[in-house]
């Protein structure tokens, strides 16, 4: 039988959010330094109800697992709620996705009331990237550059920055050394990341992983003019 709640917090915190927790089936409880683990059984096992104990969920990786959550279809069923050991705080986070209201037409002696459908309009998607100052271009699937040695996949690139997606730690403001291989010589230059944020992999991935905006500093433009030319998508 499917599990109906999981419980994610620091291991001395589980067992007091375990009993505050009351719900109709089992409870699977998972240590606050297992969020993969904890999101593999949830896309599994599915359970009704996820509660985040609340100073985990202030964490990047709570923060990361709730909209891992929110951003799956499969999973639109469950309601994530924010919690304190001590129960002091309780919040709701992603209530569970319901059909459409409909009301459905009244009789009276004046005219019918026609159908109505009641939606909500989806949220607008986060703006990560800010004003780009110059045209960014998807790239073929695996192309990378390296900062500060360590390898980073490409997403989209222009002649002042990029999107990366690294198994590094990146940090916003943090000064990183650029290396982009091409076919006639490799291109090095400086740059800082603009903006990062830490991801929870969807599977078959199983490492998490940070996608940022890395600003260029001092790279040459026609040369990367050429790498994008070289390894744009289409």
């Amino acid at each position: 039988m499917p599990a109906a709640a999981l419980v994610i917090a620091a291991e001395n915190l589980i067992s007091a959010l375990r009993e505050r927790v009351s719900v109709d089936g089992d409870i699977i409880t998972f240590a606050d330094t297992e969020p993969i683990q904890a999101l593999q059984v949830i896309i599994e096992e599915r359970p009704n109800l996820v509660v985040l104990e609340r100073l985990f969920a202030a964490t990047p990786r709570g923060a990361a697992l709730i909209n891992r959550i929110k951003s799956d279809p499969e999973l639109a069923h469950a309601e994530v709620r924010v919690m304190s050991h001590t129960g002091d705080y309780s919040r709701q986070v992603v209530k569970p996705t319901a059909a459409p209201i409909v009301h459905k037409p009244v009789v009276a002696a004046g005219p019918v009331v026609t159908t109505s459908v009641v939606t909500e309009e989806p949220p607008r998607p986060l703006d990560w990237h800010g004003t780009r100052r110059a045209q960014r271009y998807r790239v073929r699937s695996g192309i990378e550059l390296q900062l500060d040695g360590n390898p980073a996949v490409i997403i989209d690139l222009s002649t002042v920055g990029a999107q990366v997606i690294s198994p590094t730690v990146l940090r916003p403001n943090q000064k990183v050394r650029i290396t982009v291989p091409s076919d006639d010589y490799v291109l090095r230059f400086r740059g800082a990341i603009a903006w990062a944020k830490f991801e929870l992999p969807k599977p078959p991935v199983t490492t998490p992983q940070y996608r940022a905006g890395v600003e260029f500093t001092d790279g040459d433009p026609a040369a990367l003019a050429k790498v994008i030319e070289r390894n744009r998508e289409g």
